[in-house]
C-alpha cells in the first residue's frame, strides 16, 4: 500500500490503528556487535541490556546519558532476557545451556538445567506467567557450532518448550513439535502463549491453562518476507516480530500482516521500553536501533 519513512504499510489497518506516526528514522544506539538478541528494557535504572552472543557478553545502555559498557562477561553466551516479578533479570544463556535468574545482590542462581536428568539444548528466551513461572523455548542453536555456544550432541533429542514451576522449580514439558523454537510471549490477560517457529517460519497460539499446561497450538501467522525470531505485543493486541531481513513485522489479532519497519540490517530481537513503552528497541546483527513509536508496549503482566 505504500510506504512512509522507516514503515511500510500491507494494510490500511496499519494508517488508522496510527501505527506509522512515529519516528521517521531509525536512531542508532551503538555498533560493535557479533549477532545482538535479547534486549531488555529495565524501567527502574532506565537502561536498556542485550546479549552479543559470539562475544559472550552482556552490554548496558544508559538512556539518560547514551553511554556503553560491558555488563557481564563472560557470560554463557547469553540469549533473551526479560524480568521476573520482582525485578530480577533472567537470562537464557546458549553456552552454559540453562536459565539463570540474577538476584539483587548480584549472584546467580540457576533456575534450569536439565529436563529428566538430561541437560537442555541452549535456552533462547523466557517469559515469565502472572503465577512468577518462567517459561522459555529451547531450540539447539546454541549446540549446532561453536559460534553461539559450544558445538555439542543433544541429550534430549528434541527441541521444546518448557516451564519452570513457581513452587517447586522444577522443569516441565509444556510443548513439543517445534524445529526451532524460538520467541514467546504471553497475551495481555496471559490466557495465551505465542511461540515463534523459526525453522517452520511460523507463530503459534496456544491456550493457557489454570494449571499450567498448554492446549492448541495452531499457526498465528506464517512469515512470507523474511523468518520469525522473538515476538512482542503492543496494547492494542497487534503481534510485533522480528523477522530477520523482512525487518520488523505488524500483524493484527486475526494474524493479517498490517505492515513492517524497515531495518537495515537482519534483525534478529525487538523489545518495547522507555518510560512510556513506546520506544522500540531492535537487535540487529551489529547494531543496536530504537525507534519512538506512535503505538505502546503491553504492559507487564499484572
Amino acid at each position: 500500500m505504500g510506504e512512509g519513512g522507516v514503515y511500510e504499510a500491507f494494510d490500511e489497518r496499519f494508517r488508522t490503528g496510527r501505527c506509522d506516526l512515529g519516528d521517521r528514522r531509525l536512531e542508532t544506539l551503538y555498533e560493535g556487535c557479533r549477532w545482538a538478541e535479547g534486549p531488555l528494557y529495565v524501567p527502574a535504572g532506565r537502561y536498556l541490556l542485550w546479549s552479543d552472543i559470539p562475544n559472550d557478553r552482556l552490554l548496558r545502555w544508559d538512556e539518560t546519558t547514551g553511554a556503553v559498557g560491558v555488563f557481564r562477561s563472560p557470560a554463557g553466551h547469553p540469549n533473551g532476557n526479560t524480568l521476573d516479578r520482582e525485578g530480577r533479570l533472567i537470562t537464557c544463556e546458549q553456552g552454559n545451556r540453562r536459565v539463570t535468574r540474577t538476584e539483587h545482590d548480584g549472584s546467580v542462581t540457576v533456575l534450569a538445567n536439565r529436563y529428566l536428568g538430561k541437560r537442555l539444548n541452549s535456552p533462547n528466551d523466557a517469559a515469565v506467567a502472572a503465577d512468577g513461572a518462567v517459561w522459555f523455548s529451547d531450540p539447539d542453536f546454541g549446540i549446532v557450532s561453536d559460534y553461539e555456544g559450544h558445538r555439542a550432541e543433544s541429550e534430549i533429542g528434541a527441541c521444546n518448550v518448557y516451564r519452570v514451576d513457581p513452587a517447586d522449580g522444577e522443569v516441565r514439558l509444556v510443548a513439543d513439535g517445534f524445529d526451532g523454537p524460538n520467541g514467546l510471549v504471553f497475551s495481555a490477560d496471559g490466557r495465551r502463549l505465542y511461540v515463534s517457529d523459526s525453522r517452520a517460519n511460523h507463530i503459534r497460539s496456544f491456550d493457557v491453562r489454570e494449571n499450567g499446561t498448554l492446549s492448541g497450538g495452531e499457526v498465528f501467522a506464517a512469515c512470507t518476507l523474511g523468518s520469525f525470531d522473538n515476538i512482542r505485543f503492543d496494547d492494542a493486541g497487534r503481534l510485533w516480530a522480528a523477522a530477520m531481513d523482512g525487518g520488523v513485522h505488524c500483524y493484527d489479532p486475526d494474524g493479517t500482516l498490517l505492515g513492517r519497519v524497515k531495518v537495515p540490517e537482519v534483525v534478529a530481537n525487538i523489545r518495547f521500553g522507555g518510560p512510556r513503552r513506546n520506544r522500540l528497541f531492535i537487535a540487529a546483527t551489529t547494531s543496536v536501533y530504537s525507534l519512538v513509536m506512535s503505538v505502546t508496549g503491553l504492559p507487564p503482566l499484572p
